[in-house]
């Protein structure tokens, strides 16, 4: 349940208000009342003496991080079989898993595996995609919300372009199926975890698909996740399946699911053209920034500079199994080094990213697709995580800021010492 108390967190405190900089302070309380951030003070005031504190020494605090884009029913063969292309990828790894988890004992295990190990990491908030079965990503769900991490989760829509063992039979078969899931989380009445609509992709969704799932948005108002120019055999393929639409992403914006009054994420934007970005920044599409995938995958390298520099919302992703690991930092160091191989070899006009960016598009920057999330300004959602980085020894003092530097380019799970999620402890 939702934990009621105030209380504080007492030592080094590190976040973003802005893209760029770092709030840093040492040694100071973070106040937390009903699950949101009630303020920050080097002293307790008068009102506040009393409450519980826990003090975590030279331990340094950051907000909870967002994971805008990963796919639960994947973690199971991530690392494997990653000489491919994206979709000859699907065909031979992705499409054959997912189909196991028509199986609810396989399922249960798989997704366990993958829950633990987000449990014990610095995500607090993730945007999940399961598969086509209600069931087993009800199961996720479950055990999401056991864990005590605030998620949206997706049952997968895909009615064509897919193994037949992994393919819905029709529109109509889709559609209805996802109306029975939404029902059933409904009836669960989860704190935490929410639904998201998920179309897989275009190519596996029939234009008659997409236009019932934008029906259900319209009538329940849920968001949408799905992915976007991530290879350009994809966006060949979207252009001979959808020979109306202007650009890919105009293949979603037609039915209604890209953007606007329909909240939006889309997962890569490696090869967004103008006219795409343009409608992006119109509709305030949010961009999941998957860099390792989309090394791994031979995809490319997304101009995340240029999406910032055009005001669009970026966030963070970790597309495990494109990506090998759910560490967050990992993708940090991933968003940095890719940033600055195109730089170097490609776009000297997109100047590289630099540790302050990629912290807050980890936290603040994903986490607004949750709302007031990744930071602690009052007002916001009590995520917080607690970091030990006294495994990372160092022959001489550090301090607070290049200690966060080296938790990002060396740091993991080991490193997560504790772990908020709106004001209620989970580890």
């Amino acid at each position: 349940m939702k934990q009621k108390q105030t209380f504080a967190l007492k030592g080094n405190l590190i976040y973003t208000k802005e893209i760029g900089t770092l709030e840093i302070l040492e040694q100071h309380y973070l106040v937390c009342e009903e699950g949101k951030v009630q303020g920050i003070y080097p002293e307790l005031p008068e009102q506040l003496c009393g409450i519980p504190v826990e003090e975590l020494g030279d331990r340094l605090i950051i907000p909870g991080l967002t994971d805008l884009h990963v796919h639960a029913p994947q973690y199971s063969f991530r690392s494997l079989n990653m000489d491919m292309e994206l979709l000859e990828w699907l065909e031979t790894n992705t499409f054959p898993e997912e189909s196991k988890f028509q199986d609810l004992d396989y399922a249960k295990k798989a997704y366990g595996i993958f829950t633990e190990n987000v449990k014990h990491s610095a995500t607090t908030r993730a945007c999940i995609f399961g598969t086509i079965h209600n069931e087993a990503t009800l199961l996720l769900m479950d055990q999401l919300e056991e864990a005590g991490i605030a998620a949206m989760v997706g049952k997968v829509n895909m009615d064509r372009n897919s193994p037949d063992y992994l393919r819905e039979t029709s529109a109509e078969e889709s559609a209805k199926a996802t109306r029975a899931w939404i029902q059933a989380v409904a009836e669960r009445h989860y704190e935490r975890v929410q639904p998201i609509l998920t179309p897989r992709f275009t190519p596996s969704c029939s234009d008659e698909l997409m236009e019932l799932l934008h029906g259900i948005q319209k009538e329940t108002g849920l968001s949408v996740q799905s992915h976007l120019s991530e290879n350009p055999g994809e966006i060949a393929w979207v252009q001979e399946l959808c020979p109306w639409s202007k650009f890919y992403g105009d293949a979603y914006d037609h039915f209604g699911m890209f953007g606007g009054e329909c909240r939006t994420i889309m997962a890569h934007c490696v090869y967004s053209g103008d006219e795409e970005i343009q409608r992006m920044k119109e509709n305030g599409v949010f961009i999941a920034h998957c860099p390792e995938s989309n090394t791994n995958l031979s995809s490319g390298i997304a101009p995340v500079r240029r999406y910032l520099d055009e005001q669009i919302p970026v966030g963070l992703g970790s597309d495990v199994a494109g990506g090998t690991t759910e560490n967050l930092f990992a993708a940090m160091r991933h968003a940095i080094q890719a940033s600055k191989l195109r730089w170097r070899l490609s776009d000297q006009s997109l100047q590289p990213l630099n540790m302050e960016e990629v912290f807050y598009l980890a936290s603040k920057g994903g986490g607004a697709f949750f709302g007031k999330v990744g930071s602690f300004e009052p007002g916001y959602e009590f995520d917080a995580v607690i970091l030990d980085d006294a495994r990372l020894e160092h022959p001489q003092p550090l301090n607070v800021k290049q200690r966060l530097e080296r938790v990002i380019y060396l740091g993991d799970e080991r490193e997560v010492a504790g772990k908020y999620v709106a004001g209620r402890k989970v580890l």
